[in-house]
């Protein structure tokens, strides 16, 4: 598996679990994601994602997205989309 950036957190909401990414690079529901920081390391399923508080199934590039996460972020955590290679 490979690890393509595609943004970074800037903002948690914890009360809610929900981060907000900036994107560099398309992201869709049901793609795999990676946030890594000095203290975060989780892989999980995009389930949904919001943009102004309405759900979208594909963001793009500059795009700032809500996500669910299932555990603690931080702002300026690097995001990944995790990419399964063939062999």
């Amino acid at each position: 598996m490979e690890r393509q950036a595609i943004g970074q957190v800037t903002h948690y909401y914890g009360k809610i679990g929900v981060a907000i990414l900036k994107l560099e690079a398309p992201l869709s529901v049901g793609d795999t994601i990676a946030i890594v920081g000095a203290t975060s390391d989780l892989e999980q399923e995009v389930k949904s994602m919001q943009v102004e508080h309405h759900n979208i199934e594909r963001a793009s590039a500059g795009d700032l997205v809500g996500l669910k996460v299932k555990d603690k972020v931080r702002e300026g955590d690097a995001v990944f989309k995790i990419i399964k290679v063939d062999h």
